[in-house]
Parts: structure tokens; C-alpha cells; sequence
């Protein structure tokens, strides 16, 4: 099989979707890899490690797109990109479809195959190539949300630990997944207040165990969450439902009941955002006002560092990549269910229920459609 590596265009991204290790695993299983010229540039891995690995630098997307039988990206494919998309080609990436009805119509009306990364099951049960990204988004939270709480960031000029005579920010979490509670560990080490809401009692009770004193957890439930929004200095919006858009939490007014100068960090702004206020951002325009409240809302937020990401994402992507490279998709599928929860879209059809909920349109099971 020809495997293709393109360069990530989406605005301030600098991720690679492999490593120069996984191409030469590749190539050792006697297939061809293109990789598009400065790919991993971004990631600080240089053309000569991929060359040297085996794979063939290519100078345009077109070559990548035009020749390769399967596609690995990072995010989503954009406009330019879905057009270069062909039936019958297999698209491996974070896709995020429940948010985007034209993504998912222009990805269905090439006939390619969509292999989601965040809807990927593992053998627990859990979503093993989201989890890093949630990871560096969850710790990446806080970082943010620091800086954009200084006053020169039309923050409320607060410093997340305070100072002796001075108390701490007020950090509030809504999930407690993995987002929440990266987010959270980093938080405590900042020495700052924090209280984690989630739903999930079992979960709150293992967040308990393991957080130190000054992280405090809580029942979600519309009361609690408006109580919070007035005493916080911090929000972070961490809630995740695999496929489907991202539940809305806070609303327009609940604005009102926030500190001027309070900072909204929504990480699920990918599935759609939790905030009713909340719009997608870049990095080179992360942030804007809102009834008097930073909003954060960068929906590549792990981009922006590219090169821990990239080895984070590629050691758990990798060993699918290359299962289904080898095995085939169809057999692969077959074989791991967990696969098949990936792959959201086959031959024009919508093959996942979460994301066809959450946009209102028709599913068909894979096997129905392989």
C-alpha cells in the first residue's frame, strides 16, 4: 500500500501524523511512504530523518493526495483537502464530525473512508488515541488560563496560587475525565483553589482519592454550576461525549453571574463547545470578550506544542496505523469492534450513531456497508 503523510494546513498547526520510526516500520512491511516536504518541521523532525527512515519527500500535497491509498493526518481535512479526497481512499485523522455538518457531507460525498481517532474504542473500553491529546489540552488548560487571567490580557489580574495575604484563584472544572483532571493535577500544583463537577459518582470518588487537599470535587447539576460561575476566577470546560456534540453547560445569561475579567477555557470547543458564547479560535487569535469575560477557544490547542504532541499522539495512533496497513481495514474491523467505532464514515455512508445523532441524519452499521 502507498501511505501518505501530508503537511497539516489548518491554521497554526504543528503537528506530523508519524514519526520517522513508524515510516520505517512501514517500508520494512514492503510498503511505500510519501511524506510531504516539511511535514514534521513544526515538530522539529527534518525531511533527512524521514529520507533516512525510507520514505520518499514529496514537494506537494497533490502527490500525497493523488497517490496514496491511505491518508494520516492529524485534523480534520479542510476545504482544499476534501476536495482532493477520492472514493474508495482511506483517511485517517481527528475528525470531530458531530460539530461540523459540511465536514461530514463533503467527507461522505467523496466515498472515502473516515477513520475518527477520538471515536476509536480500546480493549477497555476507554478512547486510547484521544487520551494524549486530552492530556496535553487538560494541562495545556491551566497554562492558558493563567496567562489570560493577567491584567494586560483584559483578565481579572489574579495570580493562580496567590501570595502569603493574598488567597488563591478560584479554578472551576466541569468534567472530570481525562481534560478535568490533568487539568486539575496542574492546577493544585499551582496551589490555587480547584473544584472538579462531573456526573459520575464513581469517578469523583476515585478524583477524591487521588487529588491533593486543595482540589475539592462536586455533583454536576445546573444549581451547583451557576453557584460556581460566581465565585470563579476560571472555568474549564472539559465534558466529552465520544462522537457527539459536546453538551452546553453554561448559557448566554449564566455570563452574568461571572466575575468581570473571569476566564472561559472550553476545551470541548472541538465537539462544539459546552458554553452557549463559545466560538471556534486560533492561536494566532485565541481569545475574545464576551459580556466581559475571556473566552478561550482554540480548537487545536495541543498544536501549539507541536513536538510533545506529535510523540505523544503517534506512540498510540501507530499500532492501528499499522494493523490496518497490513490486515486490511475491513479485517482489522472485523476482528477489533473497537475499530469499527472508528470509522465514521464508508463508501458515502455515516457509520457512526453518536455523530448521526448528534447532526440529525440517517447511520448505517460498517458491516453493512463493507
Amino acid at each position: 500500500m502507498i501511505v501518505g503523510v501530508p503537511r497539516e494546513i489548518k491554521q497554526d498547526e504543528y503537528r506530523v501524523a508519524m514519526l520517522p520510526v513508524g515510516v520505517e516500520e512501514l517500508v520494512q512491511g514492503g510498503h511505500r511512504v510519501l511524506v510531504e516536504t516539511a511535514a514534521g518541521q513544526g515538530s522539529g523532525i527534518p525531511d533527512d530523518e524521514y529520507l533516512a527512515c525510507g520514505a520518499e519527500i514529496v514537494e506537494s500535497c497533490e502527490q500525497v493526495w493523488a497517490e496514496a491509498g491511505a491518508v494520516i493526518k492529524v485534523k480534520e481535512p479542510q476545504p482544499s483537502e476534501i476536495e482532493q479526497l477520492r472514493s474508495g481512499q482511506l483517511l485517517m485523522t481527528y475528525f470531530h464530525f458531530a460539530a461540523d455538518e459540511g465536514l461530514t457531507r463533503g467527507v461522505m460525498e467523496s466515498g472515502a473512508t473516515a477513520v475518527a481517532y477520538e471515536t476509536l474504542r480500546g480493549p477497555k473500553n476507554d478512547l486510547p488515541c484521544l487520551t494524549p491529546m486530552s492530556e496535553v489540552a487538560g494541562r495545556m488548560s491551566i497554562q492558558q488560563g493563567a496567562k489570560y487571567l493577567e491584567r494586560p490580557q483584559e483578565g481579572r489580574g489574579i495570580l493562580l496560587g496567590g501570595v502569603p495575604g493574598v488567597g488563591p484563584a478560584h479554578i472551576v472544572i466541569l468534567g472530570g475525565g481525562v481534560v478535568g483532571k490533568n487539568a486539575a493535577q496542574i492546577a493544585a500544583g499551582f496551589q490555587a483553589d480547584v473544584d472538579i463537577l462531573d456526573i459520575n459518582v464513581d469517578r469523583l470518588r476515585y478524583l477524591e482519592d487521588i487529588m491533593p487537599a486543595n482540589v475539592n470535587t462536586m455533583f454536576s447539576d445546573r444549581h451547583t454550576i451557576r453557584e460556581q460561575l460566581a465565585v470563579a476566577d476560571l472555568v474549564i470546560g472539559a465534558v466529552l461525549i465520544a462522537g457527539a456534540r459536546a453538551p452546553r453547560l453554561i448559557s448566554a445569561d449564566d455570563l452574568g453571574r461571572m466575575k468581570p475579567g473571569a476566564v472561559i477555557i472550553d476545551v470541548a470547543i472541538d465537539q462544539g463547545g459546552c458554553v452557549e458564547t463559545a466560538r471556534p479560535t486560533t492561536h494566532s487569535e485565541p481569545t475574545y470578550i464576551e459580556r466581559g469575560i475571556v473566552h478561550y477557544c482554540v480548537t487545536n490547542m495541543p498544536g501549539a506544542v507541536g513536538r510533545t504532541s506529535t510523540y505523544a499522539l503517534c506512540n498510540v495512533t501507530f499500532p492501528y496505523i499499522q494493523r490496518i496497513v497490513n490486515e486490511g481495514l475491513e479485517a482489522f474491523a472485523t476482528a477489533d469492534c473497537g475499530l469499527a467505532e472508528a470509522i465514521n464514515v464508508h463508501r458515502g455512508k455515516l457509520t457512526n450513531r453518536a455523530v448521526a445523532k448528534s447532526l440529525g441524519m440517517t447511520c448505517e452499521a460498517f458491516a453493512q456497508t463493507a
